[in-house]
C-alpha cells in the first residue's frame, strides 16, 4: 500500500473512494450536493464509533465512520475506525482510498489513520499455496488536511511498516524462522545507516561466559544467537542516555524437559515476538534517523528436550557470575534474558527495557489488553508508560517488591529460576530479572497477552508486532 499525502479537498483528491470521519453534534464540512450530510440527516450514518454508512456523490464512493465525541478522540478510536473503514472500503473493491483528517485535531490523528489502514492491510498469506478468495487490496492511502503532514505520515508510515515487518518474523513457522533465520534478518539491518550487528554462536555464548543463555540452547540441535545492534548516528546527542534494548527470542519453545502440554504448543512459535519487537524498533529508529544511540541484544535460541538439554535441578552460572538452580526449564525466558541483559550494560546501556513473552500469569492477570510494566526506576517507568499511552501500546505497572525476591531463594545457588507455588509469577519472574541489569534504570515489557492473537481490530490474528511502536516512542522521546 502507497500511502501519500495532499492539501486538496478530499472530493478533489486522486481517489476512489473517500472516508469521513463522523464526530457527534458536528456536520461534514466539504459535503457534495448535501449528499453526506443528508445520510447524517436521514439517520444512515452516526457517529457511533466504528459504525459505517456508505454513499455515492460526484465521481466517488464514499464511506462514513462514526469517531464518537470530539472529547473522547485519541489515536487509538482512530485506529480501530480506520481498520473498519478500510475493511468496508476492500468489500467495495476500493483501490486508491482517501481519509480527510478531521478538522481541528493534532498530527497524532493523522498519525492513527496511517497507522489503522497500513497495520489492517496486513496480510500473511506467503505459504498459502493459492491466493485467498477476497477482494483485492487497497492500493494506496491518500491522507487529505488542510496543512502539509507530508512529515509526519512519511515518518509514521516508516513506523508502520517496521510493525509489519515484525510480525513477518512472529507469523513465519519455527523450521523457517530458526534463531539462525532471525540472526540473517537483524544483519539486513546493518545495511541502514549508524547500524552495525554482530551475531555470536554457541561457542560465543561459551566464551562470553554466558551459562544461563547457552543452557537453555543445549537441547536443540540448532545453533543459538546472540544478536547485537548497535545504532550511533553521527547525529547522535551526546548527553543523553544510551538506550539499551533487550528482547527474548525463544523461536520455539517445548518448555524442554519440563515438557509443555500438546494443546496449542504450535503458538509457541510467538515466543520469540519480544526479539522481533526490538528487530523493528531499530529498523524504524535507524529509518528515521532518530540522534540516540541504541544498543539492542536479542537471545535467540529454541528450547527443546534432548540428551543434551537442561535438567529440573541443574545449577549454571550467569555471565555477572550469579549461580541459577534450574527448577523448571520451561522458564527459559528469563534464563536468556539475564545473559542478555548483562551483555546490554556491558556494551554500554544506560537506559535499559526488556521485552518478552515471559509468563501465562500476566496473562491471567491483565488479558489482552495491557502489557506488564515492572520497573525498578520510577522516572523510567514514567517515561516507558507515556510512550505506551502516546502510541495506544498501553501497560499497567505491577509490582516489584522484595518480598517476591525471597521466592527465588535457593538452598543449592544464589538463586533458582522459577518458584513452582507460581504466586506472583510476573512479579517473581521480573525479581529474577533485576539481579542482571547492573543498577541501571530498568523496565520490564512482559508481553505475553498482547503480543499475539490480541483481537485489535488493526492486528485481530497472528503476530501484533506489539512493542515496536512503543520502542520507537521512547527512543523519540530520549532524543528530544
Amino acid at each position: 500500500m502507497i500511502v501519500e499525502t495532499t492539501t486538496a479537498l478530499p472530493q478533489d483528491a486522486d481517489a476512489d473512494t473517500v472516508v469521513i470521519g463522523l464526530l457527534e453534534g458536528e456536520k461534514i464540512h466539504h459535503d457534495v450536493d448535501g449528499v453526506l450530510n443528508g445520510l447524517v440527516s436521514a439517520g444512515e450514518a452516526k457517529a457511533k464509533h466504528r459504525h459505517l454508512a456508505v454513499g455515492h456523490a460526484g465521481a466517488k464512493r464514499w464511506v462514513l465512520v462514526g469517531l464518537g465525541e470530539r472529547g473522547q478522540l485519541d489515536g487509538e478510536r482512530v485506529r480501530v475506525a480506520a481498520a473498519s473503514a478500510l475493511g468496508r472500503a476492500r468489500e467495495l473493491g476500493a483501490r486508491r482510498l482517501c481519509w480527510e483528517v478531521p478538522h481541528k485535531v493534532g498530527p497524532e490523528i493523522a498519525a492513527a489513520i496511517v497507522e489503522g489502514t497500513v497495520l489492517s492491510g496486513y496480510r500473511f498469506d506467503r505459504f498459502k499455496g493459492k491466493p485467498p478468495e477476497e477482494p483485492a487490496g487497497v492500493e494506496a492511502l491518500v491522507v487529505s488536511a488542510h496543512d502539509d503532514l507530508s512529515d509526519v505520515v512519511a515518518e509514521t508510515e516508516i513506523v508502520a511498516r517496521a510493525v509489519n515487518a515484525a510480525r513477518d518474523l512472529q507469523n513465519t513457522p519455527p523450521n523457517e524462522m530458526t534463531p539462525r533465520h532471525l540472526a540473517d534478518a537483524a544483519r539486513a539491518l546493518g545495511k541502514l545507516e549508524g547500524v552495525t550487528v554482530e551475531i555470536e554462536g554457541r561457542e560465543g555464548l561459551e566464551r562470553l561466559g554466558m551459562g544461563s543463555f547457552a543452557c537453555v540452547a543445549r537441547g536443540s540441535h540448532e545453533e543459538p544467537a546472540l544478536i547485537t545492534l548497535d545504532y550511533d548516528p553521527p547525529s547522535a546527542d551526546a548527553t543523553s542516555p544510551v538506550l539499551g534494548l533487550v528482547g527474548k527470542a525463544v523461536t520455539f519453545d517445548t518448555g524442554g524437559i519440563s515438557i509443555k502440554p500438546a494443546s496449542k504448543m504450535s503458538e509457541m512459535k510467538f515466543d520469540m515476538s519480544g526479539g522481533a519487537a526490538v528487530l523493528g524498533a531499530i529498523e524504524a529508529i535507524a529509518e528515521l534517523k532518530l540522534p540516540v544511540r541504541v544498543v539492542a541484544v536479542v537471545g535467540a535460541t529454541e528450547n527443546m528436550p534432548s540428551g543434551h538439554a537442561v535438567k529440573p535441578g541443574d545449577v549454571v552460572t550467569a555471565a555477572n557470575g550469579t549461580t541459577i538452580e534450574v527448577i523448571n526449564t520451561d522458564a527459559e525466558g528469563r534464563l536468556v534474558l539475564a545473559d542478555c541483559l548483562t551483555h546490554a550494560v556491558n556494551q554500554g546501556a544506560e537506559r535499559l527495557v526488556d521485552i518478552a513473552t515471559l509468563t501465562g500469569a500476566i496473562i491471567t492477570a491483565l488479558g489482552n489488553a495491557h502489557a506488564g510494566l515492572f520497573s525498578d526506576d520510577d522516572d523510567w517507568a514514567a517515561a516507558v508508560d507515556a510512550a505506551a499511552a502516546a502510541t495506544g501500546e498501553i501497560v499497567w505497572r505491577l509490582p516489584l517488591h522484595a518480598d517476591y525476591a525471597k521466592a527465588l531463594e535457593s538452598e543449592t545457588a544464589d538463586v533458582m529460576n522459577i518458584n513452582e507455588s507460581r504466586k506472583a509469577g510476573s512479579s517473581v519472574a521480573a525479581q529474577f530479572l533485576q539481579r542482571f541489569t547492573g543498577n541501571v534504570p530498568w523496565a520490564h515489557l512482559d508481553i505475553a497477552g498482547t503480543a499475539w492473537g490480541a483481537g485489535k481490530p488493526y492486528a485481530s490474528k497472528g503476530g501484533s508486532g506489539w512493542g515496536v511502536r512503543l520502542l520507537v516512542e521512547l527512543a523519540r522521546s530520549l532524543a528530544r
